[in-house]
């Protein structure tokens, strides 16, 4: 909803009031219930969230897809399910796909036939071409995956771009929340504080530039893109960069922890799928729409305050 020709801080302040109202009367869908993104997400989603687990819509399940969205009725569809088994992915390569671009399809084709906005949740792994200059990367620079997964998502995001009018398209990078990674059983900082917990050495990737991202920050992100009325393809992410090897010593840092610590190339870690060298994302378009994000150091240190209330 665009301010046009409004001029005045009260015809302003009418007007968005106005759209907060209308948010807060949606029926909002929100795919991947059991990730932690989600599971951040939903308290703070406006409307009437009716969030759907992999048991109740799943992307694999692609005939399934268009039914489903026609009992439920949403006026958003919010994606945050996704096959993110990175190294699995190589060699299974039919499961990413179906999961990550042709499940994807039909539910952009439903959110088309039914007019209802769709915001797909995607990845910095669309990136991952050596890059000279390494200045963090705009949404009009040109993604080059190399991995499987990569390109499942990169897939999917054209097909949300070239199919649904109404859509947001969010990379983002590196999720770590209090509630885990369902599908992968911890996240990142919960590996490296139990393994340094078990005074075993860690040997962890310092030539991968990025921005580990908390899903608390990206889901409040999500909302103030999802409320601007924000529509096409979106980096957001914590702001600054980092590599692994940093994250792990910033959270050992702050967990007052001392670790047997020790930096590695990527080449030498040798993971089945490549990852991105740098993938390091510009949000100033974000940040435009009243999305901005703190410093990653700030988000690590909320993330092991918050971990500490979490009840198990």
């Amino acid at each position: 909803m665009s301010l046009g020709g409004l001029t005045t801080p009260a015809q302003k302040d009418e007007h968005n009031t106005l759209i907060l109202s209308v948010y807060y009367s949606m029926r909002i869908l929100l795919l991947g219930a059991n990730g932690q993104l989600a599971r951040d997400l939903a308290p703070v989603l406006p409307g009437n969230v009716i969030a759907f687990t992999r048991a109740e819509l799943d992307l694999a399940q692609t005939e399934t897809i268009s039914l489903k969205i026609a009992e439920v009725k949403p006026d958003v569809v919010v994606n945050c399910a996704a096959y993110n088994l990175v190294d699995q992915a190589e060699a299974d390569t039919d499961a990413a796909f179906r999961t990550n671009c042709w499940g994807v399809r039909e539910l952009a084709k439903a959110c088309r036939e039914h007019d209802i906005r769709l915001v797909q949740v995607s990845t910095d792994y669309v990136f991952g071409l050596d890059r000279e200059l390494q200045q963090p990367l705009r949404e009009t620079d040109p993604a080059g995956p190399v991995s499987v997964y990569g390109a499942s998502k990169l897939n999917g995001e054209y097909f949300v771009r070239a199919i649904c009018p109404k859509h947001l398209v969010i990379r983002t990078c590196g999720l770590y929340g209090v509630w885990g990674s369902g599908g992968k059983g911890g996240n990142f900082i919960e590996t490296m504080l139990r393994v340094a917990g078990m005074g075993k050495p860690l040997r962890v990737v310092a030539d991968q530039h990025c921005t580990p991202t908390a899903t608390h920050d990206l889901a409040r992100g999500i909302v103030a893109l999802i409320q601007s009325d924000a529509n096409g393809l979106f980096h957001l992410t914590n702001a600054g960069q980092t590599t692994w090897h940093d994250l792990a010593a910033e959270a050992f840092k702050l967990a007052g922890i001392t670790a047997d610590l020790t930096p590695i190339t990527t080449e030498q870690f040798g993971a089945k799928a490549d990852r991105p060298r740098y993938s390091v994302l510009n949000c100033e378009k974000a940040a435009q729409f009243g999305a901005t994000m703190r410093p990653w150091q700030e988000a690590v240190a909320g993330y092991l305050e918050e971990r500490k209330k979490k009840v198990v």
